[in-house]
C-alpha cells in the first residue's frame, strides 16, 4: 500500500453533522452508485469517532443500493483502531489512508471538513490525487459544514475536475445567506472578496433574501424559494428545481463561481 498522503486533522465530529450532504449524495449521486460494478464508497478523514461513516453506510444502503460498501479512511492509526468496533463487514470497514485512498478505486469519495484545515494552495493537488484514483466515472464530494451541519457547501468533482458548487442551509435556522460565506470550501473561502464571482453570488443571495422579507410570515422555505428565484432571474445559472431548493440546497456550475 502507498504511504498515506496528508496530515491528521482536528477530527471533531457530531452525529448527523453530515446528514444534509448525505441526503444530497443519495439524490444527486445515486445513479452513479447504482451503475457501478463495485459500489465502493470512501469516507475520507472521518475524524475522531466513526459516526459519520456509520451514518453514510446506513443512508446509502437505504436510499441507493443495499450492497453498498463504505470504507472509512483515517491517516491517524489511533482513530482507525478506535473505529474498529463499529465495523460491520463487508458493508462497513475502516483502514488507514489519506488522499491516495489506500490503493482503493471507489465509485464515490466523501471528504468533509478535511481540506478546510489545509492551505488553499494545497487544494488543487489534493483534488487531483483523489480524483486520479477514482473508479471510471467516479465522483468526489469535497466540502465543509458547521459543527451541527446546519450550514455547509461542497464541490462535486470527477476525473476532469470540479463540476458544481452546492450551498446548503437548514432553513428553519437560517438567519441570512451571508452566513454561508463562513462555510465555503477551502478553494473558495478566501475568495469571498470584491472582484471574485463567489463574492458576487453571496451578495446576490443576500440581496434576494432582503428583498424577499415580505415572504417571511409564510415561513423560511417560502422566503428561500423567492430568494432562489430572484438570484436565477438575475442571471445566475442555478441548477435543479424548486423541489430541491425547498430543502435548502442551491447548486451552480463551477465556472460560474470559480476563482478568477
Amino acid at each position: 500500500m502507498e504511504r498515506p498522503l496528508g496530515v491528521a486533522t482536528r477530527g471533531t465530529t457530531n452525529p448527523n453533522r453530515l446528514r444534509r450532504v448525505d441526503n444530497w449524495i443519495v439524490e444527486t449521486c445515486g445513479d452513479t452508485l447504482r451503475a457501478a460494478a463495485d459500489p465502493l464508497v470512501v469516507d475520507l478523514g472521518y475524524g475522531a469517532t466513526p459516526v459519520t461513516p456509520v451514518e453514510l453506510r446506513a443512508r446509502l444502503a437505504a436510499g441507493v443500493r443495499a450492497d453498498v460498501r463504505v470504507v472509512g479512511l483515517e491517516i491517524d492509526p489511533v482513530r482507525v483502531a478506535a473505529a474498529l468496533p463499529a465495523a460491520d463487514p463487508p458493508g462497513l470497514t475502516f483502514a488507514r489512508g489519506g488522499f491516495e485512498l489506500a490503493g482503493l478505486r471507489p465509485a464515490l469519495v466523501r471528504a468533509f471538513n478535511v481540506l478546510r484545515q489545509y492551505d488553499e494552495s494545497e487544494v488543487a493537488d489534493a483534488w487531483r490525487t483523489v480524483t486520479g484514483r477514482l473508479a471510471p466515472g467516479g465522483l468526489l464530494v469535497e466540502g465543509t459544514c458547521d459543527e451541527l451541519g446546519r450550514l455547509g457547501s461542497w464541490v462535486l468533482l470527477d476525473a476532469s475536475g470540479p463540476r458544481t458548487l452546492t450551498l446548503s442551509a437548514k432553513l428553519t435556522t437560517l438567519e441570512s445567506p451571508a452566513t454561508l460565506a463562513e462555510r465555503l470550501p477551502k478553494a473558495l473561502i478566501h475568495r469571498n472578496v470584491p472582484g471574485e464571482r463567489i463574492h458576487d453570488l453571496i451578495d446576490a443571495l443576500e440581496h434576494g433574501w432582503r428583498s424577499a422579507a415580505g415572504y417571511a410570515p409564510f415561513g423560511p422555505r417560502q422566503r428561500w424559494l423567492r430568494t432562489a428565484d430572484a438570484v436565477k432571474e438575475a442571471g445566475w445559472p442555478i441548477q435543479d428545481s424548486p423541489r430541491i431548493w425547498r430543502h435548502g440546497y442551491l447548486t451552480l456550475p463551477w465556472p460560474a463561481i470559480a476563482p478568477r
